[in-house]
């Protein structure tokens, strides 16, 4: 689940204000100035265990290391803390952990220390945290020659390799990170890129470079990470050139203006995004389980895609039909097949009917206000007059702010329909299906199950035969597309906006929408 930013006012160590405002050498004449993100992402934990959005994934990524990681431009899982993992037999995946691997505060990076992240993330397994990415791991141990054995409950798991390089893979420091709870945000440490100089919650995150990873070294020394309410402070900032990177997230409107300033550039690159409408299946509108499949039905006959992605988001979102983006294998415009091409309020309307729904129905819906980007407002505010305006819902629109939103998912007593969207973990359809539909691996929280539907994801994760693979996955989208717990309706693209000077943003918007800050750069 996927997942942004609030910006306080804190009191900042002097390394950052240095940093901000420029500083000297000592005995030199050299002035240095950190490379400034900006984000309208909210870290919700710089903890491993106990975030599973995009915008702790974006600075935990640095900070960490995995297993495996992704080479710049290339989508297949390729040795990063690791000197090779395989399978030994259909359900042990074995990994040899590099020799002379060292964390930021000098500790020895070893088997044992990997072994101990995995466990730590399943026994934690915080509310907002990506233990459900562990769903097919049996148990992990320690193996001879600093090996990592995993013991996996499905045979030839194809997706196992992708999950080492998610939010569930960062290797943590087992002398720092305590086993049953949380570790403080500005104690945090790893082995990767950079590591923390300074950090308060809701404030500028303060990267310096880590002397002792063992890629290749960071090209910028300081980077600091620096959170915004609005866009539209974003905006300003960037123009008046005290942020270098606007990342995630200027409105749609602001993207279009600032395409034709010459000051700045605007890169695009895959995104990986879908934005849906759930509906907790037991909270949701109906007196039974038919009328519930009605209303979700109906709701999927008005919602209008192609209104949304032009009005609200100017062509930088398309319309989805399925939580399978096109151009993945598998993908099927499911909801279109199921559903028509454009809003069918007599279709609704039938569909009701036929159920014994009594119209026009009250259906909440829950939006977070500072999460899925700016857009959010008019995007729900649209949804509900295409609703409203087939004279079958009454939609009483509500908003939260994220840290308040995520505690308020749960299958029992959660929002009856609310905005979610996904960022994908791994580059691979199963990361979306399994996040969407699995009774044990869903991050949606729905209530969802469908027992033909977990078996089918088995397929898809398992089968060596491509054509196997893609009927499974067709089939996924079928079923649910009929069944509707989820209304995909929207995937976008990555747009950052940047002064002139930057350089390295078209080496890190690629297909494994991983945002690398070591290869950014800044000409004189």
């Amino acid at each position: 689940m996927n997942r942004s930013a609030r910006f306080a006012t804190v009191a900042i160590g002097l390394g950052v204000v240095a940093a901000l405002t420029g500083c000297t050498a000592q005995g030199g004449t050299t002035t240095t100035t950190a490379l400034v993100i900006g984000t309208t992402d909210q870290i919700v934990s710089l903890d491993p265990a106990g975030a599973w959005d995009r915008g702790s994934f974006t600075p935990q990524n640095q900070i960490y290391q995995h297993l495996l990681s992704y080479d710049e431009g290339d989508v297949v899982p390729a040795p990063d803390a690791a000197e090779s993992c395989d399978f030994t037999d259909e359900t042990t995946y074995v990994c040899t952990v590099k020799e002379g691997l060292t964390f930021s505060n000098g500790h020895a990076l070893t088997a044992e220390d990997v072994v101990y992240s995995f466990t730590r993330v399943r026994e934690i397994a915080a509310d907002n945290g990506p233990s459900p990415l562990l769903a097919n791991l049996d148990s992990v141990e320690e193996g001879d020659d600093n090996e990592v054995v995993f013991h996996l409950t499905v045979p030839n798991d194809q997706t196992w390799p992708y999950v080492l390089t998610s939010m569930a893979g960062p290797i943590v420091d087992e002398e720092v990170f305590p086993a049953d709870k949380l570790l403080s945000d500005d104690d945090v440490i790893g082995s990767g890129p950079y590591s923390v100089d300074s950090y308060q919650a809701g404030g500028l995150l303060s990267l310096e470079a880590n002397s002792r990873y063992s890629g290749t070294r960071a090209k910028t020394q300081h980077v600091v990470l620096k959170p915004y309410t609005t866009a539209s402070n974003l905006r300003l900032d960037l123009e008046k050139g005290d942020v270098d990177i606007a990342y995630r997230s200027l409105t749609a409107t602001d993207v279009a203006d600032l395409r034709s300033d010459s000051d700045l550039q605007v890169v695009d690159g895959p995104g990986g995004s879908v934005r849906f409408l759930t509906f907790n299946l037991n909270t949701q509108p109906g007196a039974n389980d038919a009328q519930k499949l009605a209303i979700r039905q109906a709701v999927a006959s008005l919602v209008d895609r192609e209104e949304i992605a032009d009005q609200v988001y100017k062509g930088t979102y398309a319309p989805a039909y399925s939580v399978v983006l096109d151009g993945q294998t598998g993908a099927t415009p499911a909801f279109q097949t199921a559903y028509g091409d454009a809003p069918d309020p007599a279709k609704a309307a039938a569909i009701l009917a036929a159920a014994g729904v009594s119209t026009p129905v009250a259906l909440p819906i829950q939006y977070t206000s500072d999460h899925y980007g700016p857009d959010s407002d008019q995007e729900y505010a649209l949804i509900k007059s295409q609703l409203e305006t087939s004279g079958l819902f009454t939609v009483d629109l509500q908003s939260t702010e994220w840290t308040s939103y995520v505690t308020e998912l749960n299958p029992e007593s959660g929002y009856p329909a609310y905005q979610l969207g996904f960022f994908p973990d791994y580059p691979d359809p199963d990361n979306f299906l399994r996040s969407a539909y699995s009774t044990t691996g869903a991050s949606v929280a729905n209530g969802y199950s469908d027992p033909a539907v977990d078996a089918l994801i088995d397929t898809e994760a398992t089968a060596t035969d491509p054509a196997a693979r893609i009927a499974a996955i067709e089939q996924i989208q079928a079923l649910t597309a009929t069944a509707a717990p989820i209304i995909p309706l929207l995937q976008g693209t990555e747009t950052v906006l940047a002064q002139k000077n930057v350089t390295g943003l078209e080496d890190t918007l690629d297909a494994t929408y991983t945002f690398r800050f070591a290869v950014l750069d800044r000409t004189k």
